[in-house]
């Protein structure tokens, strides 16, 4: 073989994701974290890099491009549709030294790769499937116009409950925080992310209770602790509230689903 198109530009994987879960997407496997890049159909959300949880996220909405190396980290804000694509190679690699960290570019500056991206979602020869991908990367090179962002108010609250959900009283420490009213905090966040801060933190703790869950070796009395919850009663109540599923039933129906459980936090006992 004279020219193996595969090592310029190769599709690795292929991924398809609805709904108010949080995505995580790993990085390529062998040499190299390989590119994702994806369209955010509908709906909001954030991405950071996986292995950077504290940095500030990069916010999407509907029609924005997901740019990002290695293994990312894909929380809605509300119900959102996905389609990315991981692609290796040396043409992603060169690509990449122009993308410092995972972030959101505004679709409208890159005309054809949303329909490049669709055309990828389906079998293709090896050849055909290199050639697409090159193409998109060319289309991607307008993709340093940044997506919409959102106000510095709420990236810096999202930011504070991703990364301070278990040790968080609630909306008013949140707004001390950030040296702002609970008023105002509360109606600029719903504005942008379509729901409340204190809505928001709540699923925030459930996500973390979900991996714990299925990570096992921990009683619920502890699950809670490590999660922000006053007790294992108040959990579940709250667990049973938002996904119809009480814990015990909702491990059972998704351990055939295993998560990679977060890093234990401190065991304060918070109340929401």
């Amino acid at each position: 073989m004279i020219f193996d198109c595969q090592q310029a530009c190769a599709v690795a994987a292929v991924r398809e994701w609805e709904g108010d879960a949080p995505l995580a997407l790993p990085a390529a496997p062998g040499p190299g974290d390989g590119l994702w890049v994806g369209v955010l159909s509908h709906g909001r959300c954030t991405v950071t890099d996986a292995a950077a949880p504290d940095a500030m996220p990069a916010a999407g909405a509907a029609g924005d491009l997901l740019l990002g190396a290695g293994a990312l980290a894909v929380r809605p804000l509300e119900p959102c549709r996905l389609l990315c694509v991981l692609l290796t190679g040396l043409v992603p690699q060169l690509f990449l030294q122009g993308l410092a960290a995972p972030r959101f570019a505004a679709g409208a500056a890159c005309p054809g790769a949303a329909e490049l991206l669709a055309r990828l979602d389906s079998p293709l020869p090896p050849a055909e499937s290199s050639r697409l991908a090159y193409a998109l990367l060319c289309a991607l090179g307008a993709a340093d116009e940044p997506a919409r962002a959102l106000p510095p108010l709420v990236s810096e609250a999202l930011a504070a409950i991703h990364t301070g959900y278990m040790t968080l009283y609630g909306v008013e420490e949140l707004s001390e925080q950030l040296a702002v009213s609970k008023c105002h905090l509360v109606r600029v966040f719903t504005a942008a992310v379509g729901v409340s801060p204190g809505k928001y933190l709540t699923r925030t703790r459930i996500e973390a209770v979900k991996d714990l869950l299925l990570a096992g070796g921990h009683d619920l009395e502890t699950v809670a602790a490590l999660c922000g919850f006053s007790g294992a009663n108040y959990l579940c109540r709250v667990f049973k509230r938002e996904t119809g599923l009480s814990p015990a039933a909702w491990r059972a129906a998704n351990a055939a689903a295993p998560r990679t459980a977060p890093p234990a936090p401190r065991q304060d006992e918070i109340y929401v």
